[in-house]
């Protein structure tokens, strides 16, 4: 199989392959940030690096030979958290972008599959991409899929497919499965952020609740801001203190367990802690991501 991966961050795409055992003769990856390409070569060094997806034009590649196309392109112009631009956003463009690369294999390989990812949106723009997928590549398998189902992560996606995907089993992971043990007092929210989490009147500002640890629950979903971890983000009480307003210890997750929450294989983990990025830019990879389980899952149905 050669598989071209549009949007390709640090290579899920590739995990979920490898987890099922296919063999990959060729894989091509776009992607212009640099903390990915660089987590991308440490875990998959023979990863042909194509750079900016708006210059596909130029790219060297034997258009006919490409078995499978993937592609989860920038959310921030779709997602209800953001400003619902559309592709009337620049970053939303990149919808158009992707389905002309799409598009443009399916016509050198018309048995060419295809797998489209992002959030979960107003159904306007579902129903708008869902109808510009079928107009240029055919017949468009659509679902939404929540991460929760084989993660302990709630995290709602959808996806488009050439092939047809059932929804996965529910393993019933949750949160207490994935934390480590005593991760160091560096990952602990400061008194000061602590305090922030309230209003006037006592209540939580956003979803902290000091007298939820939350471990035996979903963690909340993970984004690419994670590392400034706000009282919207995922978090973890862990014991008392007399320091603030409310007398709580609170941590954020470590890099190890947000790449748990995507189900990243534990020796990519190891590879990509090792890896000399920082970890302000592994919680970014990592919110950025798919669940790497979900991907596999979704795969076993092209398989």
């Amino acid at each position: 199989m050669n598989v071209l991966s549009l949007f390709n961050g640090m290579s899920f795409c590739s995990m979920a392959l490898e987890s099922l055992g296919v063999n990959v003769d060729k894989m091509y990856s776009s992607e212009i940030d640099k903390y990915a390409n660089q987590a991308t070569q440490a875990l998959f060094p023979d990863t042909i690096q194509l750079g900016d997806v708006t210059q596909w034009r130029e790219w060297d590649i034997d258009w006919a030979s490409i078995d499978l196309v993937t592609g989860g392109f920038p959310c921030q112009a779709w997602s209800m958290a953001g400003k619902q631009l559309g592709d009337k956003d620049e970053r939303g463009m990149l919808f158009w972008t992707m389905l002309d690369i799409m598009k443009h294999v399916k016509c050198h390989n018309p048995k060419a599959d295809f797998l489209i990812e992002n959030v979960k949106m107003k159904k306007e723009f579902e129903e708008y991409i869902t109808t510009h997928t079928e107009n240029a590549l055919g017949k468009v398998h659509k679902i939404l899929i929540n991460s929760a189902l084989v993660s302990a992560q709630n995290r709602n996606r959808y996806y488009w497919t050439s092939f047809k995907v059932e929804q996965p089993e529910d393993k019933g992971i949750l949160l207490k499965s994935i934390v480590e043990i005593n991760p160091g007092i560096k990952f602990e929210l400061s008194d000061k952020l602590i305090n922030g989490f309230y209003n006037k009147k006592g209540g939580f500002n956003g979803r902290f609740n000091p007298m939820n640890s939350r471990l035996k629950e979903k963690s909340y979903c993970l984004t690419a801001r994670y590392f400034k971890c706000g009282a919207t983000d995922p978090y973890i009480t862990t014991g008392e203190t007399n320091q603030n307003l409310y007398g709580v210890t609170a941590r954020k997750l470590t890099p190890r367990e947000c790449f748990r929450l995507q189900t990243v294989p534990e020796h990519h983990i190891e590879t990509l802690l090792s890896a000399g990025i920082s970890n302000t830019q592994l919680y970014k990879m990592c919110g950025n991501g798919w669940t790497m389980e979900v991907i596999k899952h979704i795969f076993k149905g092209l398989i």
